[in-house]
């Protein structure tokens, strides 16, 4: 196939979280403070001690021994007049069964309590040191219920310890539990010795920052693993400081990085798959409802590509929020269909759950009628249920006919006036608010502002963020409350005063995050004259980070902005840099202002970029219509012809070309063939020169010929003119494809040698990428299959190294293509395996349906091949039929209809590829195409209803071979076999014709084309009326397609060798003797594949281990090891005698006799008996068998007593395994006449 040119945990700081957990306790590792027993002492040794409650050998969901809260508060340092809800009573609180889950992770005990310190150990710039001691409301530091879910988390984390990486979705409503629960896990995670590390989606105003959770999840990895993650960025450093800064400068980009966001994303993938090859590692991102377009495009490619590593990715997300038009939505629904990610929704508390959490934030037991009263009122929900309690606790009137959002506020509005301030300020600042930017906004004396956050922590209303340099709000729900309040004006004055502070230090904020959060603020503060330059730059910033969905919005609202902004700061606006080759809007583009359509250029292709090409597709439309109008007002130009601006309008035609082909609308030549128009006469141009390299890229997979040679080599004269360097190595290696299907092809094949070594000199990804699809692809087509698959295992190191996933998939797609030519079909099955996994457009899918289709129909199974040839349809749709997918599913068609008895079905897929044509250069489609349909006839000579027709049919298959180029060795031999199937067809054929057919495949590299030749060769012979010799080269033709079909799994060349075998009378296993195999894998059946695997497990190696080895995922290396336990017949990896037979590293007990695939049985005496098998135990004296080891037996039937045949079949009739009487055979009946064909099994049927 060809391609064109194209396309950590916890934080610091007391407070109540989400879950319900407070804190003055005592201090956690990472700083952060908890009421009722840090995460630290709480949770460890032999029980688990919450409020009250010690779980030492209590049976899970009962009443263990408790422990007064005064005593424990008392041990851990803490004033009891410091809690709500003391009161001098003791406690006894259920956690359910969760504790038992717990300790099953290593978390659990009662272990000694450190006192806490009085103040925080941290420095004093860091926030927290200036409050000193907070006191805090308590809430619930017992963790309630969730059993299951932690349950299933645990399970994942063992799995991932075992190197299978996980992926799990978590979601819940607001409020629900789900951050209480990630740091359960967390924490439980970090007790088995697992790295973890959280990033959560930040929101400031309606935005998200680009790859926010990501860039904080790497910081935290890098902070615990700096030296491991430097070894597992090395070399890559340029490309990853796109994420995580700290690496370094991030490179610029090509104008044209088609496959910059894929590079960068497989760099991430391979990087966390590194950084878990000898550890466990998890990763926590929060939040996903406020995630940016690249974080969920860039969580999508690792849940689909995690391959290896001992990894777990956990995403939280709030469902109450993924509403019908929610961008999530679509991204949750594509996740479930994949089997590789769990999701757990967490439900609400039960009453007795509720009953539980309550008792916990006022430890003491609670009064039923008021658990009714909370239950009712939450409806079970966590935060609620904490919120109401503490409410009812102080006596604050919050009737039930209150709402809840009311019942947030009142907490908010019981702090002093200036705490009250301070909240609204953080909750208009976005998900965390820096300290000194907060203190920058708020503009209060810094004792004042710390006494107001003393306030508003001490309230549990803020905590201290994670990373110790900021606030945010202990809960989403009340800050969103608190912002839901503000007034109009109130809010714009404030994210006016935010950006005025940033303007004023710009380190106020992490570097990654100014632009956008400068741009958020003063669109938010409607100062569109501000907000225009700032939002200009946001996207420059996004657009190198590769965050080109965020790109598209930030252009998307400047274009917004821009009728609103004066006319002033219009002007004094210049490009950063022009979209691709988009022709600058004067002559001097330092001097030339930014105009509109330049921000819709930039916009097209953002959009074409991320994926949103019919947002991409409006805008060119838009584009256009406004050059038209420029044209009305243009004197010499014809309305809406574009001529006032044609290199701008020919840009823009460009573009929509190419997204009317990615969104399979039609074919894109009517926009190619209008820019095409605008450009011609005018002097060169980059535009002028990418034109005609895209005209000729069309050209090349649609209707190559000497046009499209032209028009290649005025690209690469026109790129050359104007130094436009990368078009014209683009250009050709397009004119390189065009000389070798041609017939030029040594001048072809050494115009793409030195495109590949200028490439690699100039170090442009793209190209490189194109050339080792296309390079490999002409090879394949001119018959070079073994120099094509060199160069495809290095395309695939290449594309892996550059992170090029769409050219990945492609390479991996060609390689299948040429390994099946070569005969190597389980490697051609695992490399289209592997194609699929990486490639996800449309048109990946249909080209990896087509191969799934044709390795069917090769192997017989006509269900799945059929399947597939439906699905390569629906995928490439009927707008663009390029002759590279057209006629291979054409030629599949042919073949199943036939198979199938469906003759004029055949018939009419014939018709439809005769009345599209063979353009030139379509000859590696065309003659396997016309040779199914000539087989086809051939086969129906003779049936009922087969001759009306068939002349017609015939004679335009003759018409359209001679339009077919046969200037190669291999398409020669396709000329004789299509010529003796015409013949055979006829009823005229000879063994001439087939003997010439075969002696031109016998120096090709076609096994399987070579084995079906010799079949009618030899079919020819016998039908002649062979004598003696030619009844001996017959069976020596049958034996060596025989041993083909069966070495590939060809089955129905297979039945029909046999088939014709048993007409003739031949006996082909006994024509000449087999030496034994000298590897017993052989003897097996195992493929080379699975010998590597065989010799790894006889080693010990675990799934993991070979995976690692072998460059597989442990997934594809339990197929294997399930498929050699088959072909062994050994139950489990203990039987290691059998591995090490099997594999050759010992030998069986007793030889093998006469030796041939599938003989394993021990000399067998004269006058019968027991038999037994090279595994002693498998086929034990007098043992019954199943199904398959009697199937298994029946086809070692001969040569089982030194080779000699006439010992006569095995005999399973009495579920023994024991050999009968040598018998006379009978004579041989008259060869009946050939069967209909039968249906296809069902896959794995025998």
């Amino acid at each position: 196939m060809n391609t064109s040119a194209g396309e950590p945990p916890g934080g610091a700081g007391p407070g109540l979280r989400e879950d319900g957990r407070t804190g003055i306790g005592r201090p956690r590792e990472d700083g952060r403070t908890g009421t009722g027993g840090s995460r630290e002492d709480s949770r460890r040794g032999t029980g688990r001690t919450g409020v009250g409650r010690s779980r030492a050998g209590a049976p899970s969901g009962d009443t263990a021994p408790s422990m007064s809260v005064p005593a424990v508060r008392a041990a851990a340092g803490i004033d009891a007049s410091a809690v709500v809800g003391t009161g001098g009573a003791s406690a006894v609180v259920g956690i359910g069964d969760a504790s038992a889950v717990l300790a099953g992770l290593g978390v659990g005990g009662a272990p000694a309590v450190a006192a806490r310190p009085p103040i925080f150990a941290a420095p004093l710039s860091d926030p927290r040191a200036m409050l000193g001691t907070v006191e805090t409301r308590s809430v619930s530091p017992v963790f309630v219920g969730r059993a299951a879910e932690l349950g299933a988390l645990a399970d994942a984390l063992t799995r991932a310890a075992a190197g299978e990486p996980q992926a799990l979705l978590l979601g819940g409503e607001a409020g629900v539990g789900k951050t209480r629960l990630i740091e359960e896990f967390a924490t439980a995670a970090g007790r088995t010795g697992a790295v973890v590390a959280v990033g959560g989606c930040v929101e400031i105003g309606a935005d998200g920052l680009p790859f926010a959770p990501f860039s904080t999840a790497l910081r935290a990895l890098r902070r615990q693993l700096p030296d491991e993650l430097a070894a597992a960025a090395a070399g890559q450093e340029a490309e990853l400081a796109r994420l995580l800064p700290e690496l370094g400068e991030a490179r610029r980009g090509p104008r044209d990085d088609e496959e910059g966001t894929a590079r960068l994303f497989e760099l991430t993938a391979r990087l966390l798959e590194r950084l878990a090859a000898d550890r466990t590692v998890v990763v926590l991102l929060e939040d996903l409802h406020w995630a940016d377009a690249s974080t969920r495009h860039l969580l999508a490619y690792l849940f689909r590509t995690l391959r290896s590593g001992r990894l777990a990715v956990v995403a939280t997300y709030r469902a109450d929020d993924i509403h019908r038009r929610h961008p999530l939505r679509p991204l949750l629904a594509e996740l479930d269909r994949l089997r590789t990610v769990r999701r757990i929704e967490l439900a609400r508390f039960n009453r007795t759950e509720v009953g539980r959490q309550i008792a916990g934030i006022l430890a003491a037991e609670p009064d039923p009628a008021q658990v009714d009263d909370i239950f009712e009122r939450s409806d079970g929900n966590a935060f609620f249920v904490e919120e109401l309690a503490v409410a009812a606790h102080e006596g604050c009137c919050t009737g039930l006919t209150d709402s809840l959002r009311d019942l947030l506020l009142v907490r908010v509005e019981g702090l002093p006036e200036s705490s009250q301030r301070v909240a609204r300020i953080v909750a208009e600042g976005g998900s965390t608010v820096e300290y000194r930017l907060l203190a920058a906004v708020a503009r209060l004396a810094e004792d004042d502002l710390i006494e107001a956050l003393r306030a508003a922590v001490g309230a549990n209303i803020l905590i201290a963020a994670p990373g110790g340099d900021g606030y945010r709000f202990r809960h989403s729900l009340v800050r969103e409350a608190v912002s839901d309040d503000l007034l109009p004006g109130e809010r714009s004055r404030l994210n006016r005063r935010y950006a005025e502070a940033l303007e004023a230090d710009p380190a106020l904020v992490p570097a990654d995050e100014r632009a956008a959060r400068l741009a958020s603020y003063w669109y938010h503060a409607h100062d569109a004259a501000k907000a225009l330059p700032a939002v200009l730059d946001a996207s420059v910033e996004a657009r190198c980070r590769h965050a080109h969905a965020e790109q598209l919005r930030l252009l998307e609202r400047a274009m917004e902005l821009w009728e609103l902004a004066p006319d002033s700061i219009r002007a004094g606006l210049r490009p950063v840099d022009y979209a691709e080759v988009y022709p600058p809007c004067g002559c001097d583009p330092a001097t030339t202002p930014l105009r509109y359509l330049d921000l819709m250029a930039e916009a097209a292709v953002a959009g074409r970029l991320c994926g949103e090409r019919e947002r991409a597709l409006k805008i060119t439309r838009r584009a256009l219509r406004l050059l038209e109008d420029e044209d009305d007002h243009h004197p010499n130009s014809p309305s809406g012809s574009g001529r006032g601006d044609p290199l701008r309008a020919a840009w823009f035609w460009a573009q929509r070309s190419r997204l009317v082909q990615t969104t399979a609308r039609g074919d894109g030549w009517k926009e190619l063939a209008t820019a095409q128009e605008l450009v011609r006469g005018l002097p060169p141009s980059e535009v002028h020169a990418e034109v005609l390299a895209t005209v000729a890229n069309w050209s090349m997979v649609h209707e190559p010929g000497p046009d499209a040679l032209m028009a290649a080599e005025r690209a690469v004269e026109y790129a050359r003119m104007v130094g436009a360097r990368d078009i014209e190595l683009n250009a050709r290696l397009t004119l390189g494809g065009l000389l070798v299907e041609a017939g030029d092809i040594e001048a072809g094949l050494t115009e793409l040698h030195e495109v590949k070594e200028q490439a690699k000199a100039l170090g442009d990804a793209a190209v490189l990428g194109r050339l080792h699809v296309n390079l490999p692809s002409h090879l394949e087509g001119i018959g070079r299959s073994q120099e094509a698959v060199r160069v495809l295992k290095e395309g695939v190191g290449l594309a892996r190294r550059l992170g090029l996933l769409d050219i990945e998939a492609l390479v991996w797609g060609n390689l299948a293509e040429s390994l099946h030519s070569l005969g190597r079909w389980d490697e051609a099955g695992e490399a289209a395996i592997s194609s699929e996994r990486v490639g996800q457009s449309a048109k990946r899918r249909g080209f990896h349906a087509t191969l799934h289709a044709h390795f069917a129909l090769s192997r017989g199974d006509l269900t799945v091949a059929r399947r597939q040839l439906t699905a390569a349809r629906e995928h490439f749709g009927t707008h663009d039929t390029m002759p590279q997918h057209a006629l291979p599913l054409g030629r599949i068609a042919i073949g199943v209809a036939a198979a199938e008895g469906r003759l004029l079905d055949a018939r009419a897929e014939l018709a439809a590829a005769l009345d599209t044509g063979f353009p030139p250069g379509t000859q590696r489609y065309g003659w396997p195409l016309l040779l199914a349909a000539a087989t086809a006839e051939a086969d129906a000579l003779g049936l009922p209803g087969a001759e009306p027709g068939r002349g017609e049919v015939l004679e335009d298959i003759h018409k359209a071979a001679k339009t077919l180029a046969t200037n190669v060795p291999v398409w020669q031999a396709y000329g004789h076999w299509l010529r003796a199937e015409l013949l055979r067809a006829e009823g005229a054929g000879t063994p001439r014709d087939w003997s010439e057919t075969v002696t031109a495949f016998e120096p090709l590299e076609r096994p399987y084309d070579l084995a079906r030749v010799r079949h009618r060769l030899a079919e020819s012979l016998l039908a002649s009326g062979a004598d003696d010799d030619a009844r001996a080269r017959a069976t020596e033709l049958l034996r060596l397609a025989g041993a083909v079909a069966d070495h590939l799994g060809a089955r129905p060349l297979a039945e029909s060798v046999a088939l014709l075998a048993q007409r003739a009378r031949l006996t082909l296993s006994g024509t000449t003797r087999q030496s034994p195999p000298a590897d017993p894998a052989e003897a097996l059946g195992l493929t080379s594949r699975e010998r590597d695997v065989l010799r790894l497990v006889a080693a010990g190696r675990s799934n993991r281990q070979i995976a690692e080895k072998l460059f597989i995922s442990p997934k594809t290396a339990s197929v294997h090891v399930s498929n050699i336990l088959a072909k062994l017949g050994v139950a489990g990896r203990g039987r290691r005698r059998r591995w090490r037979i099997g594999c050759g590293c010992s030998r069986p007990r007793h030889p093998l006799p006469g030796g041939g695939v599938r003989h394993t049985l021990e000399r067998i005496p004269a006058e019968g008996g027991p038999v037994f098998n090279m595994f002693e135990e498998l086929f034990a004296p007098g043992r019954k068998h199943t199904n398959d080891e009697r199937k298994r037996l029946e086809l070692s039937r001969t040569d089982v007593n030194d080779g000699d045949p006439g010992r006569g079949p095995i005999d399973l009739s009495s579920g023994k395994v024991v050999v009968r009487p040598p018998k006379q055979p009978p004579a041989a009946p008259e060869p009946p006449a050939a069967p209909e064909p039968a249906a296809a099994p069902e896959p794995g049927e025998d």
